[in-house]
């Protein structure tokens, strides 16, 4: 095929825009990305050893030290003064543009939990795609949400700062054309809930990389949309959220682990959960009484209102700990479903769940989640006409999460299939599209099936197939339940097991109606299986949603490469990307 001139290029990326954006809308936000140390979501007071006569104060690191007291100075990440961040809503197939300034003293880059990045891995956000947005400037990020619909969440992605915040919900609702598979609600409601760190994430973050080989990393808490646990005496303030009783009316709850490391159980007491989605996908319509929900990963569920007139608990608690159900117990997050009108406060221990221990419980929930065949989604075939009954798979690879010391007493790295990813000056995606990689990585340098030995510490770059089904097993050496995530696809999830994965594993795989998302659990000393269909050319992020985990190395990049330069097929780099790394002072050469 012969080569096109930017012109020729320019015309053909605007009328993929003016097809693909046929009845979309352009959304503009400005994000002011700010530290704020008055916003405490949990006042924690630490007495020291010694008392002093007059009161003084000084600080040291995020310590403020007052009259023989230590109080915790958090840092919150805010934008536009807010915590969590402001909601993206948008409708499949909008064009969202958000100019980030970066008020920050450290470089920042956000990425879009969940949102595809439809042939345009340039605006993902992360470190393999992007060059940071430096202290002082800003840039503009401008995605699609190009056929899609659902529940998702986006966050810093660089320099453990979500620990800090920056974290909000993103809304993708079906366009007017396509029918939602129940009712309207009377009203939706986004929770996000996380567990968080007292300490302020930089010190945390030099807890890991400067600290001792394994830090005593500081106690955790459940934040709901950043505020603390109802009751709890260190609470500043609490979420609630009020409903109307007249006539039974139902609303949409999204919920989303924005959290670092835990999986949690989520319920409501006296009312049960009836699941309609997950990530971007309708689910069969499945009534539950509590459901866990892992870390990155978001559902849809709808509550209806039609219990006496009372407060009731909102509760999260974490999977693998042993919390009490007092609502004082630090990682248990509660908050409160108010019916309008009522008197009557809730009162004792907060409704029992499931053990936090019982992962039979937790894989056969995880199984009963499939996808629904005959709904309407982004587009108005219904998503059972996507399948995998029949596929090809053309690359399997067999991913292992575990944890690696660098020598005797060092740093304990995490890694994937022994090798722990360091991240290079120059994002891949840059490398690529001006040097093939040259000078920064390696194309399939490391093992996609099997350990690579030794711990190493290397740029895991992994070539995918365009166009061809990938089969990814995903297993947990650890005694945590851990948590994947994949960017630019929603992938097939068809299986889970406990013990080791063989090829006879296959057997026991969902093939008829496996949910699609694009974040997935695997269980302790278990294993997970999804396929995914590689027709999204890029550069894509495969890691841990668990973020010391994330920090510490364990992820690696899917290159899925299209030589064709059609930009029907890729988009050229944006006229405003940034330059850094081997590539700081290149004259860009890219489609204006």
């Amino acid at each position: 095929m012969a080569s096109l001139s930017c012109h020729q290029k320019s015309i053909i990326i605007v009328l993929t825009i003016l097809v693909a954006g046929a009845n979309a809308a352009d959304i503009f936000l400005t994000w002011n990305v700010s530290l704020d140390t008055t916003l405490n979501p949990i006042s924690v007071q630490q007495p020291v050893r010694h008392t002093q006569k007059h009161i003084c104060f000084t600080y040291i690191g995020s310590l403020l030290y007052l009259s023989g007291v230590i109080f915790l100075i958090e840092q919150v990440i805010t934008i536009n003064g807010r915590f969590p961040g402001p909601t993206i809503n948008a409708t499949t197939n909008d064009f969202v543009h958000i100019n980030v300034f970066n008020d920050l003293d450290e470089p920042l880059l956000f990425t879009w939990n969940g949102i595809q990045q439809r042939l345009n891995s340039w605006q993902d956000g992360v470190s393999g795609t992007n060059c940071p947005i430096q202290p002082g400037q800003n840039w503009t990020y401008k995605f699609q949400t190009k056929d899609q619909i659902g529940s998702f969440f986006y966050f810093p992605s660089i320099n453990f700062q979500k620990a800090g915040g920056g974290f909000g919900a993103i809304r993708v609702n079906n366009r007017a054309v396509i029918a939602v598979p129940f009712p309207k609600p009377e009203d939706e409601f986004d929770l996000l809930i996380g567990d968080w760190y007292y300490d302020s994430y930089q010190d945390v973050r030099r807890m890991l990389t400067n600290g001792p080989a394994q830090p005593n990393l500081p106690s955790l808490t459940m934040l709901m949309n950043g505020k603390g646990p109802y009751v709890n005496s260190s609470t500043q303030v609490y979420e609630s959220f009020t409903v109307s009783q007249v006539l039974g009316k139902t609303y949409r709850f999204r919920v989303s682990n924005v959290g670092l490391r835990s999986s949690f159980n989520f319920r409501i007491q006296n009312h049960r959960l009836l699941v309609v989605e997950t990530e971007g996908s309708y689910t069969n319509q499945m009534v539950v009484d509590s459901l866990d929900v892992h870390v990155g990963q978001s559902y849809s569920v709808l509550v209806t209102a039609d219990q006496d007139l009372a407060d009731y608990y909102i509760v999260a608690s974490p999977k693998l700990s042993n919390v009490s159900n007092d609502p004082n117990s630090g990682l248990l997050g509660v908050g409160l479903l108010r019916y309008n009108g009522s008197s009557t406060n809730v009162s004792g221990p907060v409704p029992s769940g499931p053990s936090p221990f019982d992962m039979r419980f937790s894989i056969e929930q995880a199984r009963s989640i499939r996808w629904n065949l005959t709904a309407g989604a982004a587009r108005p075939n219904p998503q059972g006409s996507f399948n995998v009954s029949n596929v090809t798979v053309s690359q399997t690879f067999v991913l292992s999460g575990s944890n690696a010391q660098n020598g005797n007493g060092g740093v304990v790295y995490s890694t994937v299939n022994n090798v722990s990813y360091m991240t290079p000056d120059t994002p891949l995606k840059l490398a690529d599209f001006y040097s093939n990689g040259s000078g920064v990585y390696t194309l399939d340098q490391f093992s996609t099936n099997s350990s690579n030995g030794e711990l190493r510490q290397g740029v895991f770059v992994a070539a995918g197939r365009h166009k061809g089904w990938l089969e990814l097993v995903l297993t947990n050496d650890l005694g945590s339940i851990d948590s994947w995530h994949l960017d630019g696809y929603g992938f097939f999830v068809v299986g889970y097991g406990f013990g080791d994965w063989t090829a006879a594993s296959r057997f026991s795989y969902n093939l008829f109606d496996p949910v699609v998302r694009s974040t997935v659990q695997v269980y302790p000393k278990g294993w997970t299986a999804v396929y995914a269909f590689l027709d999204n050319p890029g550069m894509w992020n495969l890691r841990s949603q668990k973020l010391r985990n994330w920090y510490m190395g364990q992820e690696l990049y899917l290159r899925v490469y299209d030589p064709d330069p059609n930009p029907a097929k890729e988009f050229s780099p944006p006229a405003n990307l940034l330059l850094c790394g081997i590539l700081h002072n290149k004259h860009q050469i890219h489609c204006h």
